[in-house]
Parts: structure tokens; sequence; C-alpha cells
């Protein structure tokens, strides 16, 4: 059995505070080797040049490690999004999660004019642009937009046939929920290969919050678990490190060899995840 790999995601800070958390995660994780370094969007997916190309930048020279840029169809017209994607490849970033991204505000997605309107779209025009290692969104448990997930898998296929190569999922916390959403994936033809997402429970609260507004279930055992533990709690650290050595573990039993853990710009736990990785197996 394969050792297993992982990636790491991060956000553009918005502060001074969020700034430094920023860059002292990065500095502490970067030691063990992700084999990329996300960096995300804000809300409504930022606009073109804004901190997501600033900080993905300063990743690239600062971490020693690829960095994946995110792109979102809300963020600019044709025109600037496909500049972008130009400015990224001469800055030596081939790596580009495209993604369709919400416009706050809006109660239903409605596409830009000027822009792409869909994912498919955009992984369609980067690969023209130059050959990008190209990643999109998966929802395991059904986007919230989406009627079915025969309907969500339809759309993932164009996505994959448009030129992604790998699925990147929303976060879950039941093992068997991704195990199943994999076995749908393949059956729909769908090539691409397709990597679990993993949220550290930083603060079981503001999670489940969280997890409401994804579409995300979360199960009752672990309503129980964090029942009682305060987020300053050992106890809670000791918990969510558990919940993450649980799913990986289960995972990789079944062949999953990649893991994409989303940080939150937070570098205790996910360090503590990493390193394990890294003995453990």
């Amino acid at each position: 059995m394969s050792k297993p790999n992982f990636s790491l995601e991060v956000f553009p800070p918005k502060t001074a505070a969020t700034t430094l958390s920023l860059w002292k995660a990065s500095q502490e994780l970067a030691p063990f080797k992700p084999e990329f370094i996300s960096v995300t969007c804000g809300a409504g997916g930022n606009a073109p040049g804004d901190t997501t190309k600033e900080v993905a930048l300063v990743m690239a020279q600062q971490a020693h490690c690829p960095v994946a840029a995110h792109m979102t169809c809300v963020s600019g017209s044709r025109e600037e999004l496909l500049q972008l994607a130009r400015d990224y490849w001469q800055s030596n970033i081939r790596h580009i999660v495209a993604l369709r991204g919400d416009m706050p505000g809006q109660e239903r997605y409605t596409p830009r004019n000027d822009g792409f309107a869909y994912a498919d779209e955009l992984v369609a025009a980067l690969k023209e642009v130059a050959d990008f290692d190209i990643s999109v969104a998966g929802y395991p448990e059904g986007h919230p937009d989406s009627s079915s997930m025969d309907k969500e898998l339809e759309y993932l296929k164009k996505k994959a046939d448009a030129g992604a190569n790998r699925i990147i999922t929303q976060f879950f916390f039941d093992p068997e929920v991704f195990l199943r959403y994999r076995d749908r994936v393949a059956a729909a033809g769908i090539k691409a290969e397709v990597v679990p997402g993993l949220l550290p429970v930083l603060n079981f609260k503001k999670m489940t919050a969280f997890a409401a507004r994804c579409q995300t279930s979360v199960p009752e055992f672990l309503h129980k678990m964090f029942e009682g533990v305060e987020a300053e709690d050992i106890d809670h650290r000791l918990l969510a490190m558990n919940i993450l050595s649980h799913q990986i573990t289960r995972l990789h039993t079944e062949g999953v060899n990649f893991f994409h853990l989303y940080t939150l710009n937070e570098s205790m736990l996910t360090r503590h995840v990493c390193r394990w990785i890294r003995s453990a197996f």
C-alpha cells in the first residue's frame, strides 16, 4: 500500500493579524513538503489581481513547494480571467483550482454577462491558454444548487471532460460518504482523481454552522463527543486530531493515498496531522 501524501489550503488574509497568522502557518507547514498549497479566493471570488494572486506569488517563493491559485467565474470577465491565467503561467504557477464561485447577495446564481457561466467553460479556456494542472470541486453530499446527485455528477463529468485533472471534495466527516461518492464518480465514467477534502475541527460550534451552509452532514456521534467541550480546551484539539486520523486511516485502507487539508490558516492541528501522516505510514 502506497504512503499517503497531502496538499494544503490557505486563504488570503484580511487584516494585519490574519496576515501574520497565514505566514506563520506557511512557515511551520512548508517543512512537511506538501504536494502543493492552494490559495483560495474570498467572498464573491475577489477581483482579478487581488490578494489571491499576491499571496500565491509570495507563497511560491517562500514555501518552496508548488502553489495552486483559485480562480472563479464570478471574479472577472473572460478576458480578465484569461489574462490572469497568462500572468500565473508566466510566474511559474502552473496549477489552477477552477470554480464557479458565488456572488454575495444572490439567492440564486446568475452568471456574469461578460464572463464564463460555469466552471467547465473556465476549465476549457484555461487549457487553451496553457497546459495547466487543473483541479475542480466535488460535492459528496450534493451542491446546494443541484437538484439531484445525478445532475451533480453530470456537471462534474463536464468539468472532467473539459480538462480537469483532479476533483477536490467539499469537506465531510463520515468516510463512507466519500467512498460512496468515489464509487458513483467512477460509475459515471469520470476518470479524474477524486481527492478527499478534510477539515480540522478547530471550533465545533462554528464548524456545525458552516457545515449547515455547505450542506455537509455532521454525524450525531460528533455532537456527543464535543458536548461540553470548549474550543480552547486541550480535549477539543485531541478530539479533532482523533477525527482526522480516523478519516485518513479508514480512507487509506480503501486505497485513498492523497488528502487535501483545509488549514483555515492555523498551523497547530494541521502540523500535528502532517507529522502523523509522514510518520505513521
